[in-house]
């Protein structure tokens, strides 16, 4: 009976030992893996890897970049459609928006009181031939009588001086006639150029005159039209630089051919010329203008169009930065330069013109340097980044002139 109950109690014993000493080592294991992770937290992350970006050599390139001018659209003849003569208006043959043709007919004004008067200058120049035959007559009467001593010289001196009384009256019914001749010829309103017919403010049956304030309409040739459009004083010195030639007249010769843009914003089908510049500034604005001719075959463009002339303007051998390689700050436009050891540093530039979607940069960076192509909204003073050329692809791109 006591050793059944002492073999027990030993094993009892045993067990709660192992599982002391089990305790102890979880306890350890657990004191340890929480030091190594309180250690892991406090430990210093291992350095991140330098960004690859592209970046670009700068180059010098030649380019032309363009610059648009408002300007004003007139035909090569705009004329003002007046009566010479006053009187009823008895036929409009025309319509407005009409294309007539040079000689045709576009008014007639009540011909009939021009008529008279042509009849009464015919019929006094009629009277005044009479009146010089009369007096042809009288000297020849006179001219024997008078070498016979019949009658005195001094009646055939006022013979003849009556005779050329007579010659004057005809030469002045003549001039009489013709001016009745003319003005019965201004009752026809005829087109003095082709092209096409403005607003008709007058309608049949009104009464119109040569001092009217309005004119009957206006004729506007368009198969060219001239184009004028201003530059500041600047803008014409840099024009003016860009090409050949001792005088303007020699510049104009070897002026490109200039772009119309359209109030649409799209360009004109045709190409102009430069053809004129004016010969003074403007001293109200401080411009002076220049214009243009356009061939305008199809009548596209009429007399008071406006659009803008989009002039080029050469430049070589100058850097090109793209826009998209550039951060604005503070009014001041910067890119990030490359150096040898990789390090980039933010570079204010000076720009001076645009050609498409590139900067021309004059200051701040030069031949040769290398700037970062993108990724430049995350880029630090002083950061080093992993260099990558520009995929040729992609530089040409860049590069589009």
């Amino acid at each position: 009976m006591n050793s059944e109950t002492i073999i027990p109690k030993t094993i009892t014993k045993t067990k709660l030992n192992q599982i002391s000493f089990m305790k102890k080592v979880t306890f350890l294991i657990l004191s340890a893996i929480f030091f190594i992770s309180c250690a892991d937290k406090n430990a210093a992350p291992p350095p991140s890897a330098a960004p690859q970006l592209p970046v670009l050599s700068i180059t010098k390139e030649d380019v032309t970049t363009e610059t648009e001018y408002p300007a004003s659209i007139q035909g090569s003849v705009d004329v003002e459609i007046r009566p010479q003569v006053s009187g009823n208006l008895e036929r409009v043959l025309v319509d407005e928006g009409a294309y007539v043709t040079k000689g045709q007919t576009l008014f007639k004004i009540n011909e009939r009181p021009f008529r008279e008067q042509l009849n009464n200058a015919l019929a006094n120049l009629h009277a005044a031939e009479a009146a010089s035959i009369n007096a042809q007559l009288e000297v020849d009467k006179l001219k024997p009588l008078v070498q016979n001593k019949v009658v005195s010289d001094y009646q055939l001196k006022t013979a003849k001086a009556s005779q050329k009384i007579a010659a004057a009256n005809i030469e002045q019914a003549k001039a009489m006639v013709e001016s009745a001749r003319i003005n019965l010829g201004y009752t026809t309103v005829k087109a003095p150029v082709s092209g096409y017919i403005g607003r008709l403010p007058k309608k049949q049956g009104s009464l119109v005159s040569a001092t009217d304030i309005e004119p009957l309409t206006t004729l506007s040739d368009v198969h060219e039209v001239f184009v004028y459009f201003s530059l500041g004083e600047t803008d014409f010195i840099k024009f003016k630089s860009q090409y050949a030639g001792n005088t303007i007249g020699d510049k104009i010769k070897n002026l490109p051919p200039v772009t119309l843009i359209l109030a649409d914003n799209n360009p004109f089908s045709k190409s102009g010329k430069i053809d004129m510049v004016d010969g003074q500034f403007d001293k109200t604005t401080g411009a002076i203008t220049l214009r243009a001719t356009f061939p305008n075959a199809n009548g596209t463009l009429r007399s008071g169009n406006t659009g803008k002339i989009r002039l080029g303007i050469n430049h070589n051998d100058v850097i090109l930065v793209p826009q998209s390689a550039t951060v604005e700050m503070q009014d001041k436009v910067f890119v990030f330069t490359v150096n040898k050891e990789n390090k980039v540093s933010k570079m204010p530039i000076t720009i001076v013109g645009k050609s498409e979607t590139n900067y021309l940069i004059s200051d701040g960076i030069k031949y040769g340097d290398q700037i970062v192509l993108s990724g430049i909204d995350k880029l630090q003073e002083g950061q080093v980044i992993q260099p990558k050329k520009a995929a040729k692809e992609v530089a040409q791109i860049i590069n589009k002139k």
